[in-house]
């Protein structure tokens, strides 16, 4: 089976082979292109896709569709401001138009303070929602005289701005990202053809992508969201990007060795391999960690972006080599590495850096972590969980109609809860309901389902939906209504929404972190073949994270004026940052175990930090680069996503394996591989670092001399 497996490994650096690999993706592309474009019809945009699974707020919006008899989705207009009573008037009897047969309008409804107005505008949900939306929002703008605001809101406004935040996210997120990653590629190489090669493997991983994750959501369940599949190319474009330098770089350094490219890939394939896989695998089993979450969001983008991992692996571990030994060396013009001569120079940054880490390793670690903890501290002030109007980083009209309302109306009015019970238990299920603490008034909706049996409630709170006073309402309300016997009565809304989903980000963090870092410890530890450097690592990058996350909060606050942080935000952080921080010190360490068995332990560290320092932070660079994409977005969450994960990745590649890693395991010795094969086979004395690191330096020198 091994040998199987090394050579199909190996055929795309074969003379046949490179052009059966390339004919085979042609092929793929072509047949299953057209299947990559349906990924939007299989995306699940209700609130239950962002809720946790089982909640009882979602419970209640299944129940919610049973008594859909018609198909009415309300829009609500709010007017402020002197002479709204002429402009809402005149505009009633415009609205007329929208109104479906045996509809009627509500309205205009004065507020208690007397300083606005409100018209409900009922629409047919399956005309189109969004279009009657924009008609609607030009009639009440034309005329509106100085001084009046009118916004129109509601649920077919939100609705409406919902969809124009997702509209064309998937198209603008891949052209921002393929526009940054072709800029940095250029600027990596330096080459006017090299980056084409990297740029196209990646589109066929992409088209891959998209083709897997329609099959298997539309056949086999797998959840997607417009959120996931947003993040699913960025994900696709970081990850395969970082792959497929590390590739090059070591294809590239074999061709100073080799005269036949073909033995060159094969060589290169063969030693980067194991570690290409190994950061596929942590990854890809990572992010599918988030399948033992509760938030449906999260198990979503979770197991969406492992597919996503998988088939950018297979891309630029086949097609990606197949094209570079098709065009040969002189797709690296002007660059173009000649057999015998020198992989590098014989100084270089990265050398000086291993030189000045070595003479103080202690010291070196030391500092490290405490830059680190320094940032750490600042994730302790996290402020968590976001309103509803504080989702987007510009407030969509929907969001400013519900500002008005709250302002004008009681605090409660403007977004009930609601309560669906048994029919023949709603009188007691709604006097026990007014009898809470908190509650203004319970309204009986007349809302029934076809046969009868359940009845609608609705539910006026005291304080503002978003507020915890709210919550704690909420949470008097369910135990109250609970105990009303055979009534089960299920208590649904905004409010419940967001507690349903604090809570249950708290339980997936204490589910979820420890299976990623026992499944991330258990790859590190089969890739290493030790167990006190797979502990350390896994250490560091834990460090990196909170580091990463106070960082971000000091952003969040000061600069980018967040109110807050997203409850999804640590774990789905959390989860990335551990698989793809853990990505760069598999790269550095299993290229320092491979030299250490060649050059000693000392040696081998510095000649690993040496020889893949460069293509390493390119490599950090363009994930962290994909990511920060995120940061324009008009949703907060995913702005939020793209800032913590960009900043960690950037850690893990200028400090944690720059300067933290090496410094502890020059520091340990031979016993950072205990107890594997590495930690007996080493001598039990070696030159200290400092002592090496001068023998380097002195060898450097020497080169340069001559």
């Amino acid at each position: 089976m091994h040998a199987l497996l090394k050579r199909v490994a190996c055929t795309p650096g074969e003379r046949r082979g490179k052009w059966l690999v390339l004919a085979a993706w042609l092929i793929v592309a072509v047949a299953l292109g057209p299947l990559a474009g349906k990924l939007g019809d299989v995306e699940d945009s209700s609130a239950n896709a962002f809720l946790p699974r089982g909640a009882e707020s979602a419970q209640v919006n299944t129940e919610l569709e049973k008594f859909r008899t018609d198909t009415v989705m309300p829009a609500v207009v709010v007017y402020t401001g002197e002479g709204a009573d002429a402009k809402a008037a005149s505009d009633r009897t415009a609205f007329d138009r929208y109104v479906p047969a045996g509809e009627e309008i509500s309205g205009p409804i004065p507020s208690d303070d007397g300083k606005a107005l409100m018209t409900v505008v009922p629409l047919d949900s399956e005309d189109d929602i969004t279009g009657k939306i924009d008609e609607l929002r030009e009639t009440v703008g034309a005329n509106a005289p100085p001084g009046v605001a009118v916004e129109v809101g509601g649920p077919a406004g939100s609705l409406t701005d919902s969809v124009a935040v997702f509209d064309g996210l998937d198209s603008t997120l891949l052209i921002a990202t393929g526009l940054v990653v072709a800029a940095l590629l250029l600027f990596t190489y330096r080459s006017p053809f090299l980056w084409l090669l990297p740029l196209l493997s990646v589109g066929f991983a992409a088209v891959l992508t998209q083709v897997t994750t329609y099959l298997l959501a539309k056949h086999a369940g797998l959840p997607v969201d417009p959120q996931s599949a947003g993040v699913l190319m960025v994900l696709v474009f970081g990850v395969g990007t970082d792959y497929a330098l590390l590739l090059i770089a070591r294809y590239r350094e074999e061709l100073h060795r080799h005269e036949d490219r073909h033995q060159a890939m094969r060589i290169a394939l063969g030693r980067s391999g194991p570690a290409i896989l190994a950061s596929a695998g942590t990854i890809a089993v990572g992010l599918a960690c988030l399948a033992f979450a509760d938030i449906n969001s999260s198990r979503s983008l979770g197991l969406v972006g492992a597919v996503g991992v998988v088939c950018a692996f297979l891309a630029m571990v086949t097609v990606l080599p197949a094209l570079l030994v098709i065009t040969g060396r002189w797709v690296f013009w002007p660059f173009v590495p000649h057999h015998g001569t020198p992989a590098r120079k014989p100084r270089t940054v990265w050398s000086r850096i291993g030189t000045a880490v070595a003479r103080r390793p202690r010291w070196s670690w030391m500092m490290s972590v405490a830059a680190t903890g320094v940032l750490a501290l600042s994730a302790a002030g996290i402020s968590m969980g976001l309103a509803q109007a504080e989702m987007f980083q510009d407030k969509p009209e929907s969001v400013v109609a519900q500002e008005r309302i709250s302002a004008h109306y009681p605090s409660g009015a403007s977004d009930p809860a609601k309560i669906v019970t048994s029919t023949d238990r709603v009188s007691q299920v709604r006097t026990a309901a007014a009898a809470v603490d908190g509650v203004a008034r319970v309204e009986n909706d007349g809302d029934r389902t076809p046969d009868g049996q359940l009845t609608t409630l609705s539910v006026v709170l005291e304080d503002a939906p978003d507020s915890q006073a709210a919550k704690d309402t909420i949470d008097d309300l369910r135990d109250t209504v609970h105990q009303v016997e055979d009534a089960h009565a299920l208590v649904g809304g905004t409010t419940t929404e967001s507690l349903d989903t604090q809570r249950a980000a708290d339980r997936d963090l204490t589910t979820v972190i420890p299976i990623v870092l026992l499944v991330v410890l258990a790859v590190l530890i089969w890739l290493l073949r030790a167990l006190v450097a797979p502990l350390l690592l896994l250490a560091t990058v834990v460090l990196s994270y909170f580091a990463a996350l106070g960082a971000s909060n000091l952003l969040f606050e000061h600069v980018l004026g967040f109110a807050g942080v997203d409850w999804s935000i640590p774990l789905m952080g959390f989860v990335f940052l551990v698989a793809l921080g853990i990505d760069y010190n598999i790269f550095l360490m299993h290229r320092v175990r491979e030299e250490a068995s060649r050059l000693g332990h000392t040696r081998g560290v510095l000649e690993g930090l040496t020889s893949t320092g460069g293509v390493i932070t390119s490599a950090g660079i363009v994930l962290a680069a994909t990511f920060a994409v995120f940061a324009g977005l008009p949703l907060v969450t995913m702005a939020q996503m793209g800032v913590l994960v960009g900043i960690g990745v950037l850690l893990d590649t200028f400090l944690v394996r720059t300067v933290l890693v090496p410094a502890l395991a020059l520091d340990l010795g031979r016993w950072f591989w205990w107890p594997g094969r590495l930690f007996r086979g080493l001598p039990h004395t070696e030159p200290n670092a400092s002592e090496s690191a001068g023998s380097s330096s002195a060898r450097d020198r020497a080169h340069e001399v001559a």
